[in-house]
């Protein structure tokens, strides 16, 4: 079979669907600790910081995951990678629900962590492997399924365990984990070709040359970037819940609110994807990033219901397509064969944004009573990726210009 078959070929999109629907329920993970956070909070009687030590611990194994299970990812292949990951999300579920305190609850959380992060990271770096032409959408419907993880789970979990509390919603994931996630894991099993990933190599090589920047500069680049926008992106989708109940909304109205952020994320997503196809993936991510900040800035006027909901839903749209656009990047400049370590390594980075912003946030409420600043330090923060990307953009540039003139 000809190389060209073999990428953006039938197989490749089956490929992508299986994949949407193992991110959309293994991702639940990520997201069920900042729907029970408030409940969390009252039962063990933790501050706002003590009660973010979860979502926290839960953002670290989301990191380390990313990064060591894309290694296993190169070495074991898709399929055994999720299937061992499914069996810790499953125990750890488990071992959730019967925690006696908030700091083993955070303990739990990290392999929980560590194992739903084989559905976001080492699945975008795999399905990655089977597009060219199509690289980005494939790579944005893929990351999409974290996100509609995000808007479907929240509100169901919320309405179905209203009256069963908590430990039940645990409970309750730990069976779906091992029903449906680990049987969908097994239709993994095909590995991309040799000659195919010899074809992205050559042309990764002639990018990354033209930026003057190594694989390695640029590895660690990207991951700076990450921290910068991902501490700006947590502000919003950690502590949305927790700000209406203190605005007086309520819980299931924060939940809904995320629900909406994040059905707009997945809007973004796709719509990134197409962009990411045409313009490039640093491209793409500037342009996110730069929304991101103007929807940070209209947050500290909202204070009404309205107002919420809708700089809620911009902000959603806004900054969705800006994580996937890192593993389009890095396919575009990094070599193919390292696809799950080097996609790893930068999830990972977004991640621990992620995690040191969630915590960050919830420190400065405790010392302000307001999230006010939090917010501001999310736009400050936002700054550091888009000047990362504004370098590595002009970088790119300044090289093609020499070689026209050169020519």
């Amino acid at each position: 079979m000809e190389t060209g078959t073999i990428l953006d070929a039938r197989y490749s999109w089956v490929r992508l669907g299986l994949t949407l629907l193992i991110a959309v329920v293994g991702n639940v993970g990520m997201w069920v600790i900042t729907v029970v956070m408030p409940e969390v909070q009252a039962e063990f009687a933790a501050t706002r910081a003590q009660a973010s030590m979860p979502y926290v611990t839960t953002m670290i194994g989301f990191a380390l995951g990313n990064m060591f299970i894309g290694r296993a990812v190169d070495r074991f292949g898709m399929s055994t990678a999720l299937t061992g990951a499914g069996v810790l999300i499953a125990v750890g579920y488990g071992l959730a629900a019967f925690a006696p305190s908030i700091w083993v609850l955070s303990l739990v959380q990290l392999a929980i962590g560590f194992g739903t992060a084989s559905c976001f990271g080492p699945l975008i770096a795999d399905i990655s492997q089977w597009f060219m032409k199509r690289r980005g959408i494939a790579v944005a419907i893929a990351a999409s399924g974290n996100y509609l993880s995000g808007a479907i789970w929240p509100p169901l979990l919320s309405w179905v365990g209203a009256d069963a509390g908590w430990r039940w919603v645990y409970s309750a994931l730990a069976v779906v984990t091992v029903l449906i996630m680990l049987p969908l894991a097994q239709l993994l099993r095909r590995r991309v070709p040799a000659e195919a990933l010899l074809q992205a190599d050559a042309v990764s090589s002639s990018r990354s040359a033209k930026t003057g920047f190594s694989p390695r500069q640029l590895q660690w680049m990207l991951g700076a970037a990450g921290i910068g926008c991902c501490v700006a992106m947590s502000m919003p989708q950690v502590h949305i819940v927790a700000l209406c109940v203190d605005m007086g909304f309520g819980a299931a109205v924060g939940a809904e609110m995320l629900s909406l952020m994040l059905l707009g994320g997945v809007v973004s997503r796709l719509i990134s994807g197409v962009l990411a196809d045409r313009l490039g993936g640093v491209r793409t991510l500037l342009i996110g990033s730069t929304l991101q900040c103007i929807a940070l800035f209209l947050y500290l006027p909202a204070g009404g219901l309205v107002s919420l909901y809708s700089v809620s839903f911009v902000f959603g749209l806004s900054q969705g397509g800006i994580v996937p656009s890192y593993a389009v990047i890095v396919r575009e400049y990094l070599p193919a064969r390292e696809a799950g370590a080097r996609v790893g390594f930068v999830m990972m980075m977004t991640i621990m944004g992620m995690a040191l912003g969630g915590w960050l946030s919830g420190a400065i409420y405790d010392w302000t009573g307001s999230y006010q600043w939090a917010f501001v330090n999310g736009i400050v923060w936002n700054g550091v990726n888009i000047a990362i990307m504004i370098v590595i953009l002009t970088r790119g540039n300044r090289a093609r210009g020499a070689a026209l003139q050169a020519a």
